[in-house]
């Protein structure tokens, strides 16, 4: 799916629900909490540790961070270019520094 097929699903899924930035920084928190817990791995929540849960957890991220961009009033295919970007220079800061 391209990313513009991607936000339309995520605004039929939401409808017109829009957050802020604080909402979206409580909920990033919160996936990105259970990806952490995932890799503690503690007893009690071993049953839910599988391979599909944290594919969820990732595609959680990338799904809706392409709707929180929009929430904010970016686009979020710039946003990604402008990612691709900023890793593409760090990798060569840390080739010159080598």
């Amino acid at each position: 799916m391209k990313v513009k097929e991607l936000l339309k699903v995520a605004r039929q899924i939401r409808e017109d629900e829009r957050l802020s930035l604080i909402e979206i920084i409580i909920r990033m928190g919160k996936v990105f909490g259970d990806i952490c817990r995932w890799e503690r791995n503690e007893k009690k929540d071993r049953e839910t540790h599988t391979e599909e849960e944290l594919k969820k957890e990732l595609g959680n991220i990338i799904f809706s961070t392409i709707r929180w961009c929009d929430d904010l009033g970016f686009d979020p295919e710039e946003c990604i270019k402008l990612a691709i970007q900023c890793q593409k220079d760090f990798v060569k800061t840390r080739e010159v520094e080598a």
